[in-house]
């Protein structure tokens, strides 16, 4: 399936002045920081506030999140088999594509699991986290969104990439966040009765 034009001219368009707003100092930061190694004490600190706020439940939340991420991948990567669309680095005839370290992605961009899954895991982990800390919700959403614009920062999403793949991400964070209280309610009755 091919993309209409009009929406196709326009995405290339916003790409290449956004992928073209790029400084030699930041080069590292973008790249290394699509690296999930990189996040690791982050998502030790998360880990931490979810045993602290839901003890054994944290049990469930985190089997859910990686069910939650490996459908998110594979959904992204059916659909990227169906729409065929060529990444910035691999689209015949684009010039002037911004590439950091000669890091270029795989052939097909739309849409980005990278987007997808990060918000999906922000969307989810605010759910349950956002009720004790204020501040997480907005915080872990911005941490989705620099996530996102790596990706176009690297030069391998256009911006429609992305942002189809944080909607995505959205429906999916807020749907396994659903279904996964619904489970720990159903486990045990004191389940909504949680530490302060």
């Amino acid at each position: 399936m091919t993309f209409p034009e009009c929406l196709k001219d326009l995405d290339q368009s916003v790409f290449l002045f956004l992928n073209g707003l790029h400084c030699s100092f930041l080069d590292p930061v973008m790249y290394w920081s699509t690296n999930t190694t990189l996040w690791l004490p982050l998502y030790l600190i998360i880990l931490y506030l979810l045993i602290r706020k839901y003890r054994w439940n944290t049990v469930w939340i985190i089997l859910f999140i990686i069910l939650m991420i490996v459908i998110s991948d594979q959904v992204s990567n059916i659909v990227k088999g169906f729409f065929a669309r060529p990444r910035p680095t691999h689209e015949p005839g684009l010039s002037g594509v911004y590439t950091v370290n000669g890091y270029v992605g795989g052939a097909f961009g739309f849409y980005s699991a990278h987007a997808s899954n990060t918000m999906a895991v922000a969307v989810f982990l605010s759910i349950f986290l956002g009720k004790f800390f204020r501040y997480f919700p907005p915080l872990i959403i911005l941490w989705s969104l620099f996530m996102a614009y790596t990706r176009l920062y690297l030069g391998v999403h256009y911006p429609f990439d992305l942002i189809v793949g944080m909607l995505v991400g959205c429906l999916l964070g807020w749907g396994m966040a659903r279904l996964t209280l619904v489970i720990i309610k159903g486990r045990s009755p004191q389940a909504g009765q949680f530490s302060e």
